[in-house]
């Protein structure tokens, strides 16, 4: 089993290689963004919850994110490996996820973090924000704030990984066939 944990700031493609990366090594994509828009759909209580955070541009709480998770791989325990996309986001919750699946007999192979510049993931937000419909991807002031709070409370997950040697880092910028290439590069190494 292959687990590979896509990182990057909001905005970075994280979604769109995860999809490609889907369909190449056969892995499911489990996108936190995802989860949260389908508990918001449908009103669960954890949607309810998440969504006063996800309006302001913060991070939704870790005992939050960790059930909505827990939820998604219990329905899919029988899988080749997972990519997890916008998780974790702190390190009590790269410690949950290390839990989590070493109750499933297995571990994450490698975190690789999509490297993009603070103006192209404006850019690119702000552009999506035309089409997608998320409030929070329409406000500069919102999508600055998620660059920040990604700063200062997720990129340490980095650093958690890295100190195993499990971290990497591609260029996140340029043609998406171009940036896929350069993560595939990274895959064939780990499967």
């Amino acid at each position: 089993m292959t687990n590979l944990i896509l990182f990057g700031p909001p905005g970075s493609g994280k979604g769109t290689q995860a999809a490609k990366l889907v369909a190449k090594y056969g892995l499911l994509h489990i996108s936190t963004g995802d989860l949260f828009r389908y508990n918001l759909k449908n009103n669960t209580p954890l949607g309810q919850e998440a969504k006063k955070y996800i309006d302001k541009g913060d991070l939704v709480p870790d005992s939050v994110t960790i059930k909505m998770l827990k939820e998604k791989v219990d329905e899919n325990k029988n899988v080749n490996g997972y990519i997890f996309d916008g998780f974790p986001r702190t390190i009590p919750q790269a410690e949950a996820l290390n839990i989590l699946l070493g109750e499933e007999n297995t571990s994450i192979a490698a975190l690789i973090a999509l490297d993009v510049d603070d103006e192209e993931i404006v850019k690119r937000l702000l552009e999506r924000g035309k089409t997608s419909g998320r409030a929070d991807d329409t406000d500069e002031k919102i999508i600055r704030n998620r660059i920040n709070v990604y700063k200062n409370e997720t990129t340490p997950v980095y650093d958690y990984y890295d100190e195993t040697g499990h971290s990497m880092k591609v260029k996140g910028v340029g043609s998406i066939d171009d940036i896929f290439a350069r993560l595939c590069s990274e895959m064939d190494k780990l499967v």
